[in-house]
């Protein structure tokens, strides 16, 4: 397999249309495409899944040991090419040691994938071109292949920003022009999400329209470089169950696929079911697991789920039950909405969520357990995230279900809840550290 990264100086630059109208473009070419999303990302790897028609992981070096990693770059199931988008800008990341900060130079180091650039030149001309020279230049293992520019408005301008690209030796791969009707709808997380999208594919074919009319396709497919595949098998996460009932509609639908997918390798069972539809968890399985999403825009719908608050709470009686940022919202007594208005949930933990007082919460979490449960035993560490905007507004009266450290090491203090079998926070899992990384983090 060979591969690249689509990447860029920063968020926002059109990384995702573009790579959504390369995959289409390239499919259609009969070229076996698969994507990938550097680092945690629940909402692009979907696109990307209904671009190719094949699974999208997320690749993180922060979060992931290197063998996950390797394994999910090696599931490719017989693909030519692996497209990588990158997330934020090439270099962003954290303070960490060189190929673990979680940037997405890290991933092309790594596994040798030549980066195209997405400059988004809308308010720039020449300097453009000094952008990517300093990206092309400022890590070595990491090269620029070429770039494409984007939201274009024009032949004038893009003339003098191709010339000095050409005198700094840095191809142009493709020139997109500024046109809104290629920009996808966005909410608060970011974009709405492929499967809230009854014309997706239509605007997946414009995309690849665009495509088509703007990129140098066979130049891009030169510029690829041969992938070393790694050791498939490999789970992030040990599964919390034999059978897993897991809550999956537009209000819950924030779980990695590498993370579903691994439990299936490892011979878990999973059975879906909707709360929205006010469907109970399955009662032959042996764990169920509430993903985040949005609950706050179906609040009332939830509240008023009655087969699935009292299916859940019985369920609750005899085996675990664990909520992720949203399924912990769920969980506990009430959720207010932007407007105020307080719905009960399922009173399973005992504090309030608030969406109407809200505040952005960002960044990688590095956990310890405080009990055992269905993550594992107590001291159990696990890597991943938090990204919500929802807040706390009564904490309850539950024990709290683990110790948080961000990702230099600094303690956050005491997270989440958890009551008799139910457990829940506001943190996303990606994958437990490596028996060598499997030490107590770093205080600071």
């Amino acid at each position: 397999m060979q591969g690249l990264l689509i990447a860029a100086a920063h968020s926002g630059a059109g990384k995702t249309t573009l790579t959504l109208g390369l995959l289409g473009a390239l499919r259609r070419r009969g070229v076996r495409v698969r994507a990938a999303k550097s680092g945690p990302d629940y909402i692009d790897p979907a696109f990307h899944a209904a671009a190719t028609g094949a699974p999208s992981y997320n690749l993180d070096t922060w979060a992931m040991p290197p063998a996950v990693l390797d394994a999910l770059v090696g599931a490719g199931d017989g693909a030519e090419l692996l497209v990588v988008e990158s997330a934020m800008g090439l270099f962003d990341g954290v303070a960490a040691p060189s190929g673990r900060s979680g940037a997405s130079a890290d991933l092309a180091a790594r596994f040798g994938l030549p980066v195209v650039l997405v400059l988004d030149v809308s308010a720039q001309s020449q300097t453009a071109a000094a952008v990517a020279h300093g990206l092309a230049t400022y890590r070595e293992g990491v090269t620029v292949a070429g770039v494409v520019l984007n939201n274009v408005s024009g032949e004038r301008h893009a003339a003098p920003i191709a010339a000095e690209l050409a005198r700094r030796g840095i191809p142009v791969l493709g020139v997109m022009s500024r046109d809104p009707a290629l920009r996808l709808p966005e909410r608060h997380l970011g974009l709405v999400q492929a499967g809230e999208q009854p014309e997706l594919a239509a605007r997946l074919a414009l995309l690849a329209d665009a495509a088509e009319r703007g990129l140098r396709l066979d130049a891009i497919l030169t510029v690829a470089r041969d992938v070393t595949l790694g050791e498939r098998g490999v789970t992030a996460i040990t599964p919390p169950g034999q059978r897993i009932a897991i809550a999956r509609d537009a209000a819950f639908s924030f779980l990695y696929p590498h993370l579903l997918n691994g439990w299936r390798r490892a011979g878990a069972e999973i059975a879906f079911f909707s709360p929205l539809a006010d469907e109970a968890p399955p009662a032959a399985c042996d764990v169920c697991w509430l993903p985040g999403g949005y609950p706050e825009l179906h609040a009332a719908t939830l509240s008023n789920a009655s087969r699935f608050q009292e299916g859940l709470r019985a369920f609750a009686s005899r085996a675990p039950v664990h909520g992720e940022c949203g399924g912990y919202m769920v969980l506990g007594e009430a959720l207010v909405d932007a407007d105020g208005v307080s719905h009960r949930m399922a009173g399973l933990l005992s504090h309030t969520t608030s969406y109407a007082e809200r505040r952005l919460h960002i960044g990688y979490r590095d956990v310890t357990l405080l009990h055992d449960g269905v993550l594992g035993a107590a001291e159990t560490r696990v890597r991943g995230h938090e990204f919500h905007y929802a807040c706390v507004t009564d904490p309850g009266h539950d024990a709290p279900f683990a110790e948080m450290r961000d990702s230099q090491g600094k303690a956050l203090g005491p997270s989440g809840g958890r009551r008799g079998l139910v457990s829940g926070s506001f943190f996303h899992f990606i994958a437990a550290p490596s028996a060598a990384e499997n030490s107590p983090p770093r205080s600071s």
